[in-house]
């Protein structure tokens, strides 16, 4: 479990990397929830997307003999491509398991950073096979893309500036996938007492349905747009989720493409499905936030 003070200290180790992204608003888009938006664009980091932040507070936390070793992960895309490029500002090796299935552009945007590369089937077992193959062979340290501490803290720091720059908020939305976003958030949001709200594509709402539950779902089969939102919730991410996400909520994949046209218009910018989530959520849920200060976290813009 992360605490604030591991949010503070992954603010300070990415500060000479990361950039402190723009907060955007739209009176159109409040117009049509009812609300006063604040995006936090994460679409604008290094790399188009907010995993640059825990990749880079992961990798420049490890000791020096572990990143001599250098680094591996499992990933879909934004991570993947984020932790080559802070390996590649410490000087050290990054290898990337991509499932097959991945955008190509995202494959792409992790060969161009650095990485060494390697396919796998579009499971989360045939991902965590060979991650833990080239643990095995090569003495790589594992940089989760959620459930690692460091990963989540970083992610974190993006809520930290949006508390900071934007007083008095009533609520903030982020996506779920994995959960390493939405954790690190949820332990940001902490000492304000600000309610979160997760967002999860209809055909990746595993979190949901583990909620319902009271126990982790992992044996649903993905089918959305949102590449991004394809995880199953992470073990530490899950438990976070319980204690301090107050609901997550579900939007369709015309949702998603509905809301990322309306971001291209208003605010000018292109994001992902995945990004998109959080403007479809409050939308379609715009009772939950009328008349409120709500701070939405848009992911990244790689399509």
């Amino acid at each position: 479990m992360i605490t604030y003070n591991d949010i503070l200290d992954a603010a300070a180790r990415i500060a000479p990397y990361a950039n402190v992204t723009p907060i955007k608003t739209s009176a159109a888009l409040n117009a049509l929830v009812g609300a006063e938006l604040f995006f936090k664009c994460e679409n604008l980091q290094v790399g188009g997307a907010f995993k640059f932040r825990g990749a880079v507070n992961a990798v420049f936390a490890l000791t020096e003999e572990q990143a001599q070793r250098g680094v591996v992960t499992h990933s879909s895309g934004n991570h993947g491509a984020a932790l080559a490029r802070a390996a590649h500002l410490r000087g050290i090796v990054a290898h990337v398991v991509v499932p097959e299935g991945a955008v190509q552009s995202k494959l792409d945007a992790i060969v161009q950073a650095g990485a060494i590369v390697y396919r796998c089937a579009p499971t989360q077992a045939a991902r965590e096979a060979k991650v833990q193959e080239l643990i095995e062979q090569l003495g790589v340290t594992l940089v989760h893309p959620y459930e690692n501490p460091n990963v989540m803290a970083g992610a974190g720091t993006a809520t930290m500036e949006l508390c900071h720059a934007v007083k008095d908020l009533h609520a903030v939305v982020a996506p779920v996938g994995g959960g390493g976003l939405i954790s690190g958030t949820a332990i940001a949001l902490d000492p304000l007492d600000i309610p979160l709200y997760g967002v999860e594509p209809e055909g990746a709402a595993e979190t949901i349905a583990s909620l319902a539950a009271n126990e982790r779902i992992t044996h649903l089969v993905p089918d959305t747009i949102c590449d991004g939102l394809r995880a199953v919730v992470g073990v530490p991410n899950f438990a976070i989720i319980q204690e301090h996400v107050l609901q997550v909520l579900s939007v369709s994949d015309a949702q998603c493409a509905a809301a990322q046209a309306l971001v291209a218009e208003h605010l000018k910018m292109v994001i992902e499905p995945s990004s998109a989530t959080v403007l479809a959520a409050v939308l379609a849920y715009s009772d939950l936030f009328k008349g409120q200060r709500v701070g939405l976290i848009l992911t990244g813009g790689n399509v």
